[in-house]
Order: C-alpha cells, then sequence, then structure tokens
C-alpha cells in the first residue's frame, strides 16, 4: 500500500473514531450529572440516532448521516418530521451526485478507448447507489406530501460542508484518466458533499445562490413555505428519473414511480409556468419510453 493510500485509510480512519467519541461524548457528559438533571439520549433511540446524525453530519459524512436519519424514520416519533425533511433533502443530494459521477465515468470510458473495463465498473457500482437513493428520496417525499401538511417545511439542520464547485478529479476522470482507488473516493466523498450541498441550496429557494441560502441556514433551522420546497423536489425527482431511462439503467417500473410521485408532488402545490415546465418535461419522457401513469 503507498503512503498516500495509507494517510487517506488514515484520515478517513480518525474521522469515524471522532464521530463515534463525539457521540460518546454526549453519554458520557450526560452521566456525569446529578440525578436530576437531563439524561443523554440513550443508544437506539431516536434521540441516540439524531445525535449521531448531526455529528455525521459535522463531519461531511452525508451517507451515514442518512443512515442515521433513516433509523429514526423506522417508526413515528418525535424527530419524525424534522429527520424526514433532512433526509428528504440529502437522499436527493446523494442521488444526483452519484448521478453526475457515474456520467463523467462513463464519458472516461468512451475517452480512454484502451482500457474502458475500470471506468465501466465504476459506472455500475455508482448507478446502483444513484439508484437506492433515488428510491429513498421518493420514499421519503411521498411520506411528505401524504402526512406533513404544515404550509412550512422545517429544514433543522446546519450548513452542510463542500463546495458547489465540482472538484477537479472530475474532469480528469471524464477525459479518461484512471483515479488511483484513494482519488477516485476522494473524488467521491467531495462529489457528495457537493450534491448534498446543491440539494440543500434547492431546497431552500435558493438554487443558484449558495450565499443566500447559507445565510438562511445561519441559526441552524428555517422554514420554507411549503410549495417551494415541493417544487424543488418535484424537479429532482424528474431529473433523477433519467437515470432509469433506456440509455442508462433501463428499468421502467422506477421511471414510472418517480415520474408519478413528481406529478402527484406537483398536484399537491399551486400551478405555476415552473411546474408546468416540470410537468411537461416529465410527460414527454414518460411519452418517449411508451409508459402511461
Amino acid at each position: 500500500m503507498s503512503f498516500t493510500k495509507r494517510r487517506d485509510l488514515s484520515a478517513r480512519c480518525w474521522r469515524d473514531v471522532a464521530v463515534a467519541l463525539a457521540i460518546l461524548g454526549l453519554v458520557a457528559a450526560g452521566t456525569s450529572c446529578s440525578s436530576g438533571g437531563p439524561q443523554p439520549p440513550q443508544p437506539g433511540t431516536p434521540a441516540f440516532y439524531w445525535a449521531a446524525a448531526r455529528e455525521t453530519y459535522r463531519a461531511g459524512d452525508m451517507v451515514k448521516t442518512s443512515e442515521n436519519l433513516q433509523r429514526i424514520l423506522a417508526g413515528e416519533n418525535e424527530f419524525s418530521v424534522r429527520a424526514r425533511a433532512w433526509d428528504t433533502v440529502i437522499s436527493s443530494g446523494l442521488a444526483q451526485a452519484y448521478i453526475e459521477l457515474a456520467d463523467s465515468w462513463e464519458a472516461g470510458a468512451r475517452a480512454n478507448r484502451l482500457n474502458p473495463t475500470p471506468f465501466r465498473k465504476e459506472v455500475s457500482a455508482l448507478r446502483s447507489l444513484a439508484s437506492a437513493s433515488a428510491v429513498q428520496f421518493t420514499e421519503d417525499l411521498h411520506r411528505i406530501v401524504e402526512a406533513d401538511k404544515d404550509p412550512t417545511i422545517l429544514l433543522a439542520f446546519a450548513w452542510p460542508a463542500g463546495s458547489a464547485v465540482p472538484p477537479v478529479g472530475l474532469k480528469r476522470v471524464a477525459s479518461g484518466i484512471l483515479a488511483q482507488d484513494s482519488e477516485r473516493d476522494l473524488l467521491r466523498d467531495a462529489m457528495v458533499q457537493r450534491g448534498v450541498l446543491l440539494s440543500v441550496c434547492a431546497a431552500l429557494g435558493s438554487p443558484d445562490d449558495a450565499a443566500a441560502a447559507q445565510e438562511k441556514l445561519k441559526t441552524g433551522e428555517f422554514r420554507v413555505p411549503r410549495e417551494v420546497f415541493l417544487l424543488a423536489a418535484a424537479k429532482s425527482l424528474s431529473e433523477q428519473s433519467e437515470l432509469f431511462t433506456g440509455a442508462k439503467l433501463d428499468l421502467p417500473n422506477r421511471l414510472k414511480m418517480l415520474s408519478q410521485e413528481a406529478v402527484q408532488v406537483l398536484a399537491a402545490i399551486p400551478q405555476s409556468k415552473e411546474s408546468k415546465a416540470v410537468n411537461d418535461k416529465i410527460q414527454a419522457r414518460l411519452k418517449k419510453a411508451r409508459i402511461t401513469l
């Protein structure tokens, strides 16, 4: 193993250790209090997973953050509404990140005609991850539309780590330059963080203005008008449904599922030029795939 690989693995290990210690610190701090003080979150409880999600999110680990939030969403509890909105944003960001990254690796396979196999393997792995995240996003969003009728959606989390600028390694991969394992992992991490950051911007109603979105989240909480949040989600569903067309995964049932959910989301908000444009794209895509809702 090269020094670079050992260094990257060591960094990831220390990050995981730091997150674990931070969570354990919450428990330790609680046990040191008097019996009359607040009790620490008990392992396995929604409060524990909420604390874990906050720590992994702060560390920039969006995949583990989503996993912790999904444990909360296994049942209804005091954190469910906040966790569902948060996981909706993160799952959408993960799906979009994997889709964009897979497309770059696919371009790399075309560019590197002498050795396209490792590029194609990465495309397959990334599109599988994108599919799982897109389905999770769809399920979260369906529950919001069905159960959460508040006129605003509470986003109860801080500004995420990462940058809205595509990482440099993305162009290298797309040009056919094969990345080393450590470089590939770092590129994936950077793209995931970027995907979540862009998803947060869209959910806040500032898709093209990261500075404005960050200002909205400066207190760690922001209530977004329901129609703004749902329109952004419908756009994301429409875009991500492309993953299941014949040109990519060719899964018509999932294409139909995401498209149907997007149409239902649009029906839950006032009509506008933007919502009509999204619906028109969905219908055109379904017509091309010969799918009826």
